[in-house]
């Protein structure tokens, strides 16, 4: 199965972001969508209420917790397989950029032919969209920067 936008190239940023399948994030990476959305306190509307309660209760109990960790997908953290693209589905992605995938009909439609297919397919497209990533220049030296905080530009 080759998933391919309108421009006939693989969406290697989609595949990409189901590396999200394994790992953890600290709370100030997400907590925005739990507690100040729009600047006004608000929870995100595309974030699942009964998980967000969850994680409010049970992980990220202030904003600014910098020592609790939560798993990324839930469930099966150490397992490299399709249940975080499940979860999107139930919206339980735990980033801003996890529930923009189920916002575009297009990248909604990737996600249910992903699920649909065998754990294979999603390693071989996953592997050819890592061989992509991998072709973009790194910048070094004074022309890039190690971040201290991926999400933000070092000041």
């Amino acid at each position: 199965m080759h998933l391919i936008t309108p421009h006939g190239l693989i969406c290697s940023f989609f595949f990409f972001s189901g590396a999200h399948t394994i790992g953890v994030s600290h709370c100030p990476s997400f907590s925005n969508r739990l507690y100040n959305c729009t600047g006004v306190g608000d929870q995100d509307p595309a974030l699942n209420a009964q998980y967000a309660a969850n994680l409010k209760a049970n992980k990220c109990k202030t904003p600014t917790d910098n020592t609790t960790i939560v798993e990324m997908d839930p469930g099966s953290v150490r397992t490299f397989d399709l249940s975080y693209y499940t979860l999107l589905l139930k919206r339980r992605g735990l980033f801003e950029s996890d529930a923009a995938l189920t916002s575009s009909s297009t990248t909604l439609n990737y996600i249910n032919q992903l699920l649909k297919g065998s754990l294979q397919n999603f390693y071989d497209e996953f592997g050819k969209s890592m061989e992509k990533m991998g072709r973009i220049n790194v910048k070094t030296g004074s022309a890039g920067e190690i971040r201290k905080q991926c999400s933000v530009v070092n000041s």
